[in-house]
């Protein structure tokens, strides 16, 4: 995909996020476009950049670190957030690099994350990832276990967490699940929900999403990662 292509795919999902705040009398401005920009190098996301799209997604500690570090230095205001599972020994460098995790699911990274976070002073913004799906090859908390989990994360751990994220099972239809992450997300008073992609994004929106994550339709198919 050329760079032209990466800005039109750019403004093409900007404008159907406005259309669908509008068709479902939502404010635009309450839905925030994480552009997901994992396995895409650096040059690949340099045009979205200079387009004005500062929120990123991306889903592997390493390769975040080895592209950001370096485009952070020259653009201003990037933020982003981390939309991948996170191994407990990597939550040193999650809490340097991202400004939003989105993917705490389970005790030991919310004791790794909660350590990592006195110790640095930093406080990125935490999503508790609900598995509404309840698939075992997938993480995320099941969404009966989502209260306990929750309080552990307060009360035992000290974190505080903003809302929660879900990926709908590829094979269903992904509103009922949109409308179970908000269903949980409005009993517990969290006003963050990170949910849709690039094909389903629309749905996400008339069910409550504040973030959407969006990469295919921006940057293309995705490169294969290098062994």
């Amino acid at each position: 995909m050329s760079e032209n292509d990466a800005v039109e795919g750019l403004e093409l999902v900007r404008e159907s996020i406005r259309r669908s705040a509008s068709d479902y009398g939502r404010d635009p401005s309450s839905i925030t476009l994480v552009a997901v920009s994992k396995t895409f190098p650096a040059e690949a996301i340099e045009p979205v950049l200079d387009a004005g799209q500062r929120i990123f997604g991306e889903n592997y500690v390493q390769e975040a670190k080895a592209k950001w570090l370096s485009l952070r230095e020259r653009y201003d205001g990037v933020e982003l957030h981390m939309i991948g599972p996170i191994q407990s020994n990597k939550a040193r460098e999650a809490v340097e690099l991202f400004d939003a995790i989105h993917t705490l699911d389970r005790p030991s990274l919310a004791e790794a994350l909660a350590k990592e976070i006195a110790k640095q002073g930093k406080q990125p913004r935490l999503l508790v990832q609900v598995n509404t799906g309840e698939e075992p090859q997938k993480g995320g908390v099941i969404p009966t276990e989502v209260d306990a989990f929750l309080e552990a994360c307060r009360s035992k751990y000290g974190l505080e967490i903003e809302g929660l994220m879900c990926i709908p099972p590829a094979e269903d239809p992904p509103s009922p699940h949109f409308a179970l992450l908000n269903t949980i997300a409005r009993k517990h008073g969290l006003k963050t929900l990170s949910m849709g992609m690039s094909a389903d994004f629309d749905a996400a929106i008339q069910l409550g999403a504040t973030h959407v994550r969006v990469g295919s339709a921006i940057f293309g198919a995705r490169p294969r990662p290098s062994k």
